[in-house]
């Protein structure tokens, strides 16, 4: 088995010796041919620019135009949709003059995918900085059309925070008039209910209920200085009507000689002194010894009794002067004490009358405050969480309003130009080594193939073993194929002529990529 193969391997090893006029004429000749789509092929240039994405250093709070914690990835990807887009790309076209016979042939949608196709952004894995890339087959607006693509990553990126910074302002302020709107409606109804039953309200409750106590206590306390006032009105006017029954009936008896006074007493204060008896007896049965008129009632009559056992008998002069005495004084005043306690009564009366609505006013306003706390209940049910949102918004304007102010003066996060593109001195495609190694590739597996295909379209043996297999009959003997000399000349003309060919031909083929990498034609 193991000398089969390799009876297979210097067989195909032969062929290979055989045919290498066939191989160096297809290596030779894909040579030529790779030179010339080189030469062919539009020279494609490249520019590269570095830029990094610097982060604002002033944080004013999260109504910035970036999340927290956003990737360079996402940033990049949005701008590169816009510094791509179709009037961005159009402009910087017509600006540089790029594809000027793209323009002519084709409709500007094609040129601008064309562009589009030609244009790389590929962010860095670590750190904030991306790579703007552009190829063309003009060096100077390759470089140019570079570093406007960089440009318009730093201009877009400005607009587009300071659209976003302007676009979150006014929504916030709208957000904060319609949220200032609503609850200034809530908090007018809020003042006009709390103003029309301020003193039904829940929290009133407490001050009512002591004002209530403090009404009924003054209450109780006017109907009893009314009824001491009416007590005393009585006893006045009782002894008002004893004097005045004491005095008619000393006069009658005066006039019809009935009655006779002592003779040893002034008949003035006899009379005085009968009157207060006769009241003090009508007082004991209402009031007892303690009480503060039969006090004052014995002391007068004691006083009198004094008086009359210290002063000497009367005359008739006198008598006659006591029956046309004027009214009694001690009667003047205590009608005078009654008309002041009909005043003091009345006065009691009308403040009883004032404290009574107060109280039936209290009284209603202690009983409807369960309704009034059920109502405003239902009225502020919301207002906490209108005045919270209000408050949030409040902030995120103020926060949004500084966050815009910062785009404004350019101060938030930016892109910055770290390596400009460079003028490309020597295209990057095509490669000159790649296409020479593709072209010997190309060259030798197309001689091998055309090898092996003339050799299984070859039907003659060209060993026993294949006779041997093909027929299944042992081979006895072989006999050599034997040269002559003039075929043995042929045979060497003929290599020497196919070498020198071959040799010329590929000094001359190098020599012409030694010319052409001089004129700078061919780049390495």
């Amino acid at each position: 088995m193991e000398n089969q193969q390799r009876q297979q391997v210097k067989k195909y090893l032969d062929l290979l010796v055989q045919r290498w006029r066939l191989i160096a004429a297809c290596v030779l000749i894909s040579l030529t041919i790779g030179l010339g789509m080189y030469l062919r092929m539009p020279k494609l240039y490249k520019c590269t620019a570095l830029l990094s994405y610097e982060k604002q250093q002033i944080n004013p709070g999260r109504m910035a135009p970036e999340r927290e914690g956003q990737r360079l990835r996402e940033t990049v990807s949005t701008l590169s949709e816009l510094v791509m887009s179709r009037n961005n790309l159009e402009q910087l076209i017509k600006q540089l003059d790029l594809y000027p016979e793209s323009r002519q042939k084709l409709p500007i949608e094609d040129v601008i995918e064309m562009m589009r196709k030609n244009i790389k952004i590929t962010p860095s894995s670590r750190g904030d900085t991306f790579t703007v890339a552009f190829q063309g087959t003009q060096q100077d607006q390759v470089l140019k059309a570079t570093n406007a693509l960089a440009s318009k990553f730093i201009e877009e990126n400005l607009k587009y925070r300071e659209e976003r910074a302007t676009e979150t302002s006014k929504y916030t302020e709208d957000e904060l008039n319609m949220a200032k709107v609503v609850l200034d409606k809530k908090e007018q109804a809020m003042r006009d209910y709390k103003l029309k039953h301020y003193n039904e309200m829940a929290d009133q409750r407490e001050g009512n209920l002591a004002r209530l106590t403090s009404l009924h206590t003054q209450y109780q306390g006017i109907q009893d200085s009314i009824l001491d006032l009416e007590r005393t009105r009585v006893m006045a006017r009782e002894q008002i009507s004893l004097r005045k029954r004491l005095g008619s009936a000393l006069a009658g008896g005066n006039q019809e000689g009935t009655g006779r006074t002592p003779p040893d007493r002034p008949m003035g204060k006899y009379e005085r002194l009968q009157q207060l008896k006769l009241y003090l007896e009508s007082l004991l049965r209402k009031y007892t010894e303690k009480h503060p008129e039969v006090r004052r009632t014995r002391q007068l009559i004691a006083k009198l009794e004094a008086d009359l056992q210290s002063e000497p008998a009367p005359d008739k002069s006198g008598v006659e002067k006591v029956r046309h005495t004027p009214q009694d004084p001690e009667i003047q005043q205590l009608q005078l004490q009654v008309k002041e306690i009909d005043l003091n009564i009345k006065k009691l009366k009308k403040d009883q009358k004032k404290v009574k609505a107060a109280i039936s006013r209290y009284e209603q306003w202690i009983e409807a405050a369960p309704v009034r706390e059920a109502e405003w209940n239902a009225l502020t049910r919301d207002y906490n969480e209108l005045r919270r949102h209000y408050d949030y918004l409040v902030s995120q304007n103020l926060q949004a309003a500084s966050v815009e102010h910062l785009e404004h003066k350019q101060k938030g996060s930016k892109f910055k130009i770290i390596d400009p593109a460079r003028f490309p001195d020597k295209p990057f495609k095509p490669d000159f080594k790649k296409m020479l190694l593709l072209a010997l590739g190309a060259g030798g597996g197309l001689a091998v193939g055309i090898t092996l295909v003339l050799d299984f379209l070859d039907t003659s043996f060209t060993n026993v073993g294949e006779i041997e297999s093909l027929l299944d009959v042992s081979v006895i003997s072989a006999i050599p194929y034997i040269e002559t000399e003039q075929e043995r000349q042929k045979k060497r003309f003929r290599a020497l002529l196919s070498g020198f060919l071959f040799f010329m031909y590929t000094t001359v083929l190098f020599a012409v990529m030694i010319y052409l990498y001089i004129q700078g034609r061919i780049i390495l």
